[in-house]
């Protein structure tokens, strides 16, 4: 018995492989360390079959040094999308950092093995509270739609148009989102700041550092408690940019 298979839908397959593997490298929730290398491999085998069609049509030549070149393109591709969702989502991460460093919990970073990194407290409980509404909301299959629409609008060998643009792009959205994220409590914290700067004028005879800790370290506590049901909209505001970022992504290839 021989077994025979179309050399197009072979390659484009293989480059189909390469671009879910670059992206599932990096984007959330499934580039973190608790997802297994094999399960990664099976899911991204899993999002190629159904697309080598399409990629086969505009596959390159059967030659090494265009597949080469198609090779390294599609793990361009692949990196760029995941990177981009990768940054929105860091920005909530990034505002759990503010808040440490203004409520005084940077004094002990925790060791996180899964980021394989010194993180801190609430930076990292805004990261596991965003993944965990990002699987609770359908999150998850949004970017992976958004992912498979990518076979469809970049070819299998594109060529670069505005790549650098639309990362400056993303760079700035992300320092906007982590900013209004903290934001309530940044101000809070701020307010406090002030009003133990005025007590300390007024009565000097107090030690104010020493009740400073304590009572920021209160005050965040009592509003990251408050804030938290405004997390969810903005995971989803910035799930909604991200699949939006990695269109405009997509479209710098051009075709």
């Amino acid at each position: 018995m021989t077994i025979t298979a179309d050399p197009d839908l072979l390659i484009g397959f293989l480059l189909a492989l390469v671009r879910a593997s670059a992206w599932l490298v990096l984007v959330p929730p499934f580039g973190t360390r608790v997802i297994p290398a094999q399960v990664k491999i099976g899911l991204a085998a899993a999002l190629a079959l159904p697309v080598a069609g399409t990629v086969g049509q505009h596959a390159p030549a059967p030659e090494v040094a265009p597949l080469i070149g198609a090779v390294a393109v599609q793990v361009a591709i692949g990196v760029s999308l995941g990177f981009i969702v990768y940054l929105f989502f860091a920005a909530v991460q990034s505002a759990g950092e503010l808040i440490d460093v203004f409520g005084g919990f940077t004094v002990a970073p925790a060791y996180d093995p899964l980021s394989n990194a010194q993180s801190s407290t609430f930076g990292r409980f805004y990261q596991l509270l965003a993944t965990t509404l990002l699987f609770v909301t359908n999150g998850h299959l949004l970017l992976i739609r958004g992912f498979m629409t990518s076979f469809q609008a970049v070819p299998a060998n594109p060529t670069l148009q505005n790549l650098s643009g639309n990362f400056v792009d993303a760079f700035g959205s992300f320092f906007l989102a982590a900013i209004e994220i903290a934001a309530p409590l940044l101000a809070a914290l701020f307010l406090a700041e002030v009003a133990m700067g005025l007590l300390s004028k007024a009565a000097p005879q107090m030690n104010v550092f020493m009740i400073g800790f304590p009572v920021k370290i209160l005050l965040t506590l009592a509003m990251a408690g408050l804030a938290l049901p405004l997390l969810p909209s903005s995971v989803s505001s910035l799930l909604t940019s991200a699949i939006r970022a990695g269109t405009h992504i997509s479209s710098a290839f051009g075709g």
